[in-house]
This record gives C-alpha cells, sequence and structure tokens, in this order.
C-alpha cells in the first residue's frame, strides 16, 4: 500500500471514530469501568442485595427497573414510527430483513448457543434470549458510519420495535421450551412461563416504546422534526447509557462470587457472539449483494441483521430469571462484544464501499 493510500485509510480510520460520540466511542471502556466498580461495591457491600429488594415491581427491584426502563426509552424516543406507513419503496430490503431478523438470527443463536454452551445452561439461554432482541437502537449509528440508506434503516428500526412486542414472547416459547423438546434437548434448567416472557417484554418494552413515540409525537408537533432530533435527542441520548451502566454495576455487584471465581465462562459467552456477529453481518452482506441491492442498501440490511438489542435483553433476563442469574449475566457480555466488532465492521463496510465504486465505473 502506497503512504498516499496509507494517509487516506487513516482519514477515514479518524473520520469514523469522530462522527461517534465522546459516550459511545469509549462504550466498551465505560462497561469494563462499570464492571469493575460493581465488583468493587459487592466486596464492600456484601448485603446489597437485600436492599435493592426492598421494594420490587413484579420480580425486579424498583432501582433495577428504573436503570432499565431508562436504558430503553431514549433508544424508543429515536425510532421515526411514521415510517411504518410509508413504506412504498424496495420492499425486497424488507422481505430480507424480516427473514434475516426473525427467522436466521434467533435460529443462529439457538444453534451457536447449543453447540458451544452444552454444559451451561443459564448461559445458553441467555444468549438465546440476546438472539431474540432485534437491533432498534446502535444499528442507526452504525449505518450512518457505514453509509447506508438512512431512510431504510427508519423503516426497519421501526419495524423491529412492533415486531418486538408482537413476537419476543412466542418466539421465547419456541426457542426455549418448544423447539428444544421436539429435539430431544434438555429443557430441565429452564423453570418460566411464556406468559413471564410476555410481561416483561410488555413492561420493559411495552411502557418505553410508548413513551418514546409519544416524546415523537409530542416534540414534533409543538417544536419540529429539526429541533426533536438536533437538541432532544442528543440531552436524553445519554440516559441510555446511564441506565445500562446502572444495571451493570449493580449485576456484577451481585454476581461477583460467580464471576471471580469462573472467569472462562465470559470468555464462552463471547466466543459464539463474536460467531453470530460475523454470520449475520457477512450474510446479510452476501444476500443483498445476491439480491441486485444497491451498496447503501445492503449495508443496511447487513447492520440491522447484525445488530441486537442487547438493552431488551437484560431486562428480559433480568425480569423473568433474576439479577443474579447467568441469563442475566450472558446479557450483559452482548454489548462487551457487540460494540468493537460492529465498529470493525464499518470500517470493512467502508473498505467494499471503495472497491463497490470502483468496480462500478
Amino acid at each position: 500500500m502506497t503512504p498516499l493510500a496509507d494517509k487516506a485509510r487513516s482519514s477515514a480510520d479518524a473520520d469514523v471514530l469522530r462522527k461517534l460520540s465522546f459516550l459511545d466511542r469509549f462504550l466498551p471502556v465505560w462497561i469494563i469501568a462499570a464492571m469493575a466498580a460493581g465488583l468493587l461495591l459487592g466486596s464492600v457491600v456484601p448485603g446489597l442485595q437485600g436492599v435493592l429488594d426492598a421494594v420490587k415491581i413484579g420480580q425486579v427491584s424498583l432501582p433495577i427497573a428504573l436503570g432499565l426502563l431508562l436504558m430503553m426509552y431514549p433508544v424508543l424516543a429515536k425510532v421515526r414510527y411514521d415510517k411504518l406507513g410509508t413504506v412504498t419503496g424496495d420492499k425486497r430490503t424488507m422481505v430480507l430483513s424480516l427473514v434475516l431478523n426473525w427467522i436466521a438470527g434467533p435460529a443462529l443463536m439457538f444453534a451457536l448457543a447449543w453447540l458451544m454452551l452444552p454444559d451451561l445452561p443459564e448461559y445458553r439461554t441467555g444468549l438465546i434470549i440476546v438472539g431474540l432482541a432485534r437491533c432498534i437502537a446502535m444499528v442507526i449509528i452504525w449505518n450512518d458510519l457505514a453509509c447506508g440508506d438512512r431512510e431504510a434503516a427508519a423503516v426497519l428500526v421501526a419495524l423491529n420495535s412492533v415486531f418486538q412486542v408482537i413476537m419476543f414472547g412466542v418466539l421465547g416459547w419456541f426457542y426455549l421450551d418448544l423447539l428444544p423438546g421436539w429435539l430431544g434437548l434438555d429443557t430441565t434448567s429452564i423453570d418460566f412461563s411464556p406468559w413471564e416472557i410476555a410481561f416483561s417484554v410488555l413492561i420493559f418494552l411495552g411502557i418505553p416504546l410508548a413513551a418514546g413515540y409519544l416524546s415523537r409525537r409530542v416534540g414534533e408537533r409543538g417544536k419540529g422534526r429539526e429541533w426533536y432530533e438536533g437538541r432532544f435527542l442528543p440531552k436524553i441520548g445519554p440516559i441510555a447509557l446511564y441506565g445500562l451502566l446502572f444495571t451493570i454495576v449493580v449485576l456484577f455487584a451481585l454476581q461477583g462470587d460467580t464471576i471471580t471465581s469462573q472467569p472462562l465462562d465470559v470468555v464462552r459467552i463471547a466466543l459464539p457472539l463474536l460467531v453470530y456477529f460475523a454470520v449475520m453481518w457477512g450474510g446479510g452482506y452476501a444476500l443483498g449483494k445476491a439480491s441486485g441491492l444497491s451498496y447503501e442498501r445492503t449495508t443496511t440490511l447487513a447492520f440491522t441483521a447484525a445488530g441486537n438489542n442487547f438493552e431488551l435483553a437484560i431486562a428480559v433476563a433480568i425480569g423473568v430469571f433474576g439479577v443474579t442469574s447467568g441469563q442475566a449475566l450472558a446479557g450483559v457480555v452482548g454489548p462487551l462484544i457487540e460494540v468493537p466488532v460492529l465498529v470493525g465492521l464499518v470500517y470493512v463496510s467502508l473498505w467494499l464501499r471503495s472497491r463497490w465504486t470502483a468496480r462500478s465505473r
């Protein structure tokens, strides 16, 4: 590679990082710091769980429930719900996205979880829950950085938001209970009702979804879209990260003994996640290109397929199985792996874009 090409590549890399906010750019660092703070807090305050459990919403302590709701609200306030009524363009992108997100993604995570974690049922269940939670937030960032189709991304995010409410509980029952039974796999470690998943989705997705929809509708009517997206959303955006970090601190404070005594478990959770993100992104990209989509649409398809709504996965895992469960820990490992991997895939996309453009000349 020539010095000029090296310089151009370094400039492109720096430009991608500059487009990320300070909080998003160092998200893995904040997550690791929250993990460390949680472990320290757990050792200093051994009776923390009793304090947190003093007031509960269902099976979840009030402080944790508030943290989970704060995680979800800014995410859902960003969704352009009006795009659901304007799906009149290339329907191939929509159909391919639905297949990748709601058929291929959950099936792939189910297969990876059973193949790579056959002896760790709690973590396996947590990963399957991650696979069911389709991306509705960070994908907007990755798509913009990789120069994808912004309008198509808005439509797919809005579509996934609605599908989450309708399908999450059904797919949870299918992949955690019905399908393992059909295949003769062990389900004795799974002690839950499908209604528990549906209730958690209703609380931790339904409430912030309604709040997000009303925020956009009222904000845009009163102040306009430019004000809403240019001033209001940037102000509430960090709240999602604060809620996530608070939840991670509490989770690691309560799981400190398990984590410190079995650190390799975290590595084992990370491996299927790495495979999952790579396969879903690569599969989305290959499928889009084979279907004749433009680079922009193909990129949007790939990133919406690869990303996951880890906020919802964590909320459901905690709501159904408890904050000290292995399922909840698996959910927390999700963003720790997803963020750096998808940042790396942004660079891959930009490299592919340069080749795509060169070939089309």
